[in-house]
């Protein structure tokens, strides 16, 4: 390969396949629908250098630079907000898939009182972003694949931790790939695929931001599982952010800024598909600094409140409720034996400082069927909902829409 050819970011190619239904009814191709379609056939790119204009790549330097800044003003007070901002990460991934739930559903869900599975499922993929920067130091096949595990566990017909070894597409139909929008590539060539995009993903030759939105397009490209493509590709990212020492501390909602203009997000995949990776660049560049601004205004929200808290909190400042504060920052709705052990607190001695909080007014308490009672902040959690609402505000782009 020459160096031109290192440069030429390679345009997908396709590969004609024939589609066998598992049932013979549906309409297709053939009468009894089976067909030819298109699958994508994507090129390695380990050894690719992305031919990037100047003013862009200096774009995704400030990006970087405002993502380290943010992640080092926080460093101090990680154990507040690096929750709440991996929570805020999740649940903005796991809404660019359509899948949405109040701060309060999805709290509570982590503590099996839920009644949405939407907010399971959110649940499911903080404990995907935190088994994510559990992994930062080292990008690879078995990463991903644990990656995918932890979040899809509760669906075992997905093949959790496993590739597919099936056709997956984006289109109208569900019964068929024949005619859809896109068709991921033949389960046989992602191994290959993995190998060469995480060979990519580790170079310390490419602009951190650089590497890892390539990365993220060329992984949902791949497409290498049947379902949970999406939040696993942007869980990768905020590993790859942490492996590069971007983010040493917290993990930057990135989606929450992707989020605010989806159709550019997914038309940037397209770009990079028709050869073009300059877009998706530039939508991870302007997605941080949207994540930054709006991450900023949360924790200046949350300030505030814990400020408010003080002066609301008058028992002796011997007591527990004081130190439950800020564990009730960090996870607005808990319960008990959460309460307890946050604070190395027997149980039955956890039940006083709870009821300060609530006289207080700073907690209210649910009873919660066969669970137990419940106690919740409302301003925090009202806080995280302003959150996802900015992430989710439709810009002057366009309306906001989402493919699974």
């Amino acid at each position: 390969m020459t160096s031109a050819d290192h440069r030429a970011w390679p345009a997908l190619e396709h590969e004609t396949l024939e589609w066998v239904p598992a049932s013979a009814w549906g309409l297709a191709a053939g009468a009894d629908g089976r067909g030819l379609y298109d699958a994508a056939a994507p090129a390695f790119i380990a050894a690719r250098i992305p031919d990037l204009s100047a003013p862009l790549v200096a774009e995704a330097g400030a990006a970087t630079s405002e993502l380290a800044r943010f992640d080092a003003e926080l460093g101090s007070r990680i154990q507040g907000f690096a929750p709440l901002l991996l929570r805020s990460e999740a649940a903005s991934s796991s809404q660019i898939e359509n899948l949405t739930a109040s701060a309060r559903a999805i709290f509570s869900a982590e503590l099996g009182a839920s009644r949405s599975r939407n907010a399971e499922l959110i649940a499911a993929n903080t404990r995907t972003m935190t088994a994510a920067l559990d992994l930062a130091d080292r990008i690879d096949a078995d990463t991903i694949l644990r990656m995918h595990a932890v979040l899809m566990q509760d669906q075992p017909r997905h093949t959790p931790g496993a590739w597919r070894g099936e056709p997956v597409w984006i289109g109208t139909r569900s019964d068929s790939p024949i005619g859809a929008d896109y068709v991921a590539p033949h389960h046989a060539r992602i191994p290959a695929l993995i190998e060469d995009l995480t060979a990519f993903a580790r170079r310390p030759d490419l602009p951190p931001l650089v590497a890892v939105a390539i990365a993220h397009a060329q992984f949902e490209t791949i497409h290498p599982f049947s379902d949970g493509n999406g939040r696993t590709g942007r869980a990768l990212a905020q590993a790859m952010l942490r492996g590069r020492g971007v983010t040493r501390n917290v993990a930057v909602p990135v989606s929450a800024g992707l989020l605010a203009d989806v159709d550019g997000y997914h038309q940037a995949l397209t770009s990079y598909r028709a050869g073009d990776p300059a877009a998706i660049v530039s939508a991870f560049a302007h997605a941080a600094l949207r994540a930054i601004a709006n991450a900023r205004q949360l924790v200046a929200e949350i300030d505030a409140t814990r400020g408010r808290w003080e002066t609301q909190l008058t028992v002796r400042r011997s007591s527990n409720a004081w130190r439950l504060l800020d564990v009730i920052v960090r996870r607005p709705v808990i319960d008990a034996e959460t309460a307890a052990s946050e604070i190395g607190a027997q149980r039955p001695n956890i039940y006083p400082p709870l009821q300060a909080l609530v006289d207080a007014g700073i907690l209210k308490p649910k009873a919660e069927h066969r669970l137990g009672p419940f106690w919740r902040s409302d301003e925090i959690l009202a806080a995280l909902d302003r959150f996802a609402e900015r992430a989710g505000r439709r810009n002057a782009t366009g309306r906001i829409t989402r493919r699974s």
